[in-house]
């Protein structure tokens, strides 16, 4: 037996929006813990910038895979669409940091390369995720009616 199921414009809206939301959101935490980190340490305590300013990322790192998952099969082509170029952009230069983020960390010592790491994940993908959180904003959504089986 089926039932029919209603997605609502607003849903399906939301769901486009939310890798990128939460993208912004642990890049700039991040960011923000390591400034504040390294106001906040003395030079005997160096490595609390770093501490500080990986576990926002790593986090979302890991939990991503999940939301990236669950919207992935989304009804609505235009929220998979969404999912899919944000997913590719966090992944992509999070991949390539990972092959030249010891190049770029190399090149200054301590904080100010992990800094350079982590500014240059932070203006590729923020403006990026903001422009694209926008543009899902502005898009024409509606309503969707969906034919769900029922177990019985």
């Amino acid at each position: 037996m089926k039932a029919k199921r209603v997605i609502s414009a607003s849903s399906s809206r939301f769901a486009a929006q939310l890798f990128n939301i939460i993208t912004v959101v642990a890049l700039l935490i991040s960011l923000t813990a390591l400034l504040l980190g390294k106001l906040l340490a003395s030079h005997k305590i160096g490595f609390l910038p770093f501490v500080l300013s990986l576990p926002p990322v790593m986090l979302w790192l890991g939990a991503s895979i999940f939301v990236y998952a669950g919207i992935a099969h989304h009804p609505n082509p235009r929220t998979t669409h969404y999912n899919k170029w944000a997913g590719y952009r966090f992944y992509g230069v999070m991949g390539s940091l990972m092959v030249i983020g010891p190049a770029i960390y190399g090149l200054l010592d301590g904080w100010q390369g992990l800094m350079l790491v982590l500014g240059t994940a932070v203006v590729i993908i923020v403006p990026w995720a903001i422009y694209d959180i926008f543009k899902a904003a502005r898009e024409p959504w509606a309503d969707m009616t969906i034919e769900v089986a029922i177990n019985e």
